[in-house]
């Protein structure tokens, strides 16, 4: 299988699966990446939010990185999550992992510090300049408490050749229509929400990196391939199909809800790191009532 090149598709926000001693689970991680490849995603992503990335040690996050290359065999693109709200730091560890077999970076919005434009466009430059491999970034302010605006989307666009794309989890569909209308040409916009991937792939995203993938995967599959040939009346009823079980996963927050579904299926143990737990028994009734109607 030779390798796909551009991002586009159905890319998978992978969890880290941990053991009931809270150590990393890499049989089970390897038997997740096995079935998302087998289940037809076109890219992995590795040590992002529904990672788990902030609860891991910088050992871990490399040990994670690497096994996801590993178990991906050179078949799928990987991206790797590299981003913080201490400019600093986020460029001392592109300069310090080893990121060899990662094909792009995905860089978050600094949280908390609630920068202006202005701070975004630094560190965001600053970062693209720490490092040869081409940078996606990730606006997603409900978590950051920061909105990366259109506008300087498109600056840090023209001003750093390898800021090639945006994962845009907003969740505000007249910011992304007017980040499509005006993006360079070549600039990837990917969707970041689950539930808006089919108004989103309308307005003209190329792909999504979705956390359903990693429980749904035929079904998110189904969705995003009928979305991308634009037979939207069929993609509407994928949709309808998948979105009660979308807003499952999100109902106590990610990613404690696609753990219980992939705990559920026997592909890992429901197992988070503080300070995120578990869904409740009620929410986990409810998941497994949903598995069974699919």
């Amino acid at each position: 299988m030779a390798k796909k090149q551009k991002l586009t598709g159905t890319g998978v926000a992978l969890i880290t699966p941990f053991l009931a001693s809270g150590e990393i689970d890499f049989p089970a991680l390897e038997k997740l990446v096995d079935s998302v490849i087998r289940g037809g995603v076109d890219f992995l992503v590795a040590l992002g939010t529904t990672g788990e990335a902030p609860t891991l040690s910088v050992t871990e996050k490399q040990e994670v990185l690497s096994a996801v290359i590993r178990y991906a065999k050179g078949n799928l693109p990987v991206v790797c999550g590299v981003g913080g709200n201490n400019t600093e730091e986020v460029v001392q560890q592109l300069k310090t992992m080893d990121l060899r077999g990662v094909d792009v970076v995905l860089s978050v919005v600094p949280y908390y510090n609630k920068p202006s434009q202005e701070g975004l466009f630094q560190h965001f430059k600053k970062v693209a300049t720490a490092t040869n491999k081409n940078v996606i970034l990730y606006n997603v302010p409900g978590r950051t408490g920061c909105n990366l605006l259109p506008a300087t989307v498109v600056r840090l666009a023209n001003e750093c050749r390898n800021i090639t794309g945006i994962k845009e989890a907003s969740g505000n569909i007249p910011q992304c229509q007017e980040l499509l209308r005006i993006k360079p040409d070549n600039f990837l916009v990917l969707s970041g929400d689950d539930n808006l991937v089919l108004a989103q792939m309308a307005i003209g995203m190329e792909g999504v990196i979705s956390v359903a993938a990693n429980c749904f995967t035929n079904e998110m599959i189904e969705l995003m391939n009928l979305s991308i040939v634009g037979k939207y009346e069929k993609a509407r009823q994928a949709m309808n199909r998948l979105l009660p079980g979308i807003d499952l996963l999100f109902a106590e927050g990610n990613p404690s809800g696609v753990k219980s579904v992939l705990h559920q299926k026997g592909m890992c143990e429901n197992v988070l790191r503080l300070p995120l737990v578990p869904v409740s028994e009620g929410l986990s009734v409810q998941i497994g009532e949903f598995i069974k109607s699919l």
